[in-house]
């Protein structure tokens, strides 16, 4: 690590870490940010990009009302699976992805817009390590692909220092794309250290604004984002995952949220 002061973490992880400057790019932290890990819904991130070019360039239109089949069910994350209506606008299906990371959402759009699509948009945005792999699936066997999405901190701390800039695509797409980031109301990782409200920090709040994107399974915890405050922004990655015979989640916030507190005091430190 380029700063001394940044935490230790926990052993017996694997841990991808990185800290940038949003603005002039610097990193200021880096720790296994080559190390490329399963990222669960974070690789939600591209398909939501492919989702805003497409609404920008006026090939997909946001009122289009996206159908849920029974092939696109799926459980846990979310709440269209709860919901009454079977049918979204595009826009509000990118809205629960942004906000609830929606898995009946994803399926839905992503069927709509193609995993090829998001794939070459990945590669085209330098991505290619850190992408999502295929739907999300209630249980996934030998035949599918290992993993919903996979990953690398540095991959996904420069990207999101990038869409800061507005620099992904185009202004357009970039705001379009942090807008629905900065509903997110999962704020149990990094998050967790900027005392916001999970269900309203869209705009500034103790002098802070953060927007970002986590990913969850048994084995697997991440977060990635930006948090702006009135010394500076910093673009973050931290990417945790460990083996299935043990669970050290405990462990893995404590350290998350440290790595948050940590930013907090770059961003608000005079």
């Amino acid at each position: 690590m380029s700063e001394s002061a940044f935490p230790a973490l926990a052993p017996d992880v694997q841990w991808s870490v990185q800290v940038r400057d949003a603005d002039d790019d610097l990193v200021l932290a880096s720790y296994g940010a080559d190390v490329v890990l399963p990222t669960a819904s974070i690789g939600k991130l591209v398909l939501l990009v492919e989702a805003a070019h497409r609404l920008a360039a006026g090939t997909l239109d946001p009122a289009e009302l996206l159908v849920r089949t029974d092939e696109d069910a799926v459980a846990d994350s979310g709440l269209w699976h709860v919901l009454q209506t079977d049918r979204l606008p595009v826009v509000d299906a990118c809205a629960l992805i942004g906000a609830v990371s929606d898995n009946l959402a994803t399926n839905v759009l992503l069927r709509r817009l193609g995993l090829d699509a998001v794939t070459a948009t990945a590669t085209r945005i330098d991505m290619a390590r850190s992408r999502l792999l295929d739907r999300v699936r209630d249980d996934r066997g030998p035949e599918h692909a290992p993993a919903l999405s996979v990953g690398c901190a540095e991959d996904l701390a420069r990207f999101c220092a990038r869409l800061h800039r507005r620099e992904i695509l185009s202004p357009a797409v970039s705001e379009t794309v942090s807008g629905w980031l900065s509903l997110n109301t999962d704020l149990s990782m990094v998050g967790g250290s900027f005392g916001l409200d999970p269900l309203a920090h869209a705009d500034p709040d103790r002098g802070l604004v953060l927007w970002n994107k986590t990913g969850t399974t048994e084995t697997v915890r991440g977060d990635v984002g930006v948090v702006s405050g009135p010394r500076r922004t910093l673009a973050y990655a931290v990417l945790a995952s460990w083996e299935p015979a043990y669970d050290p989640r405990d462990g893995v916030l404590d350290d998350m949220r440290e790595v948050g507190r940590w930013l907090r005091g770059l961003v608000t430190a005079q």
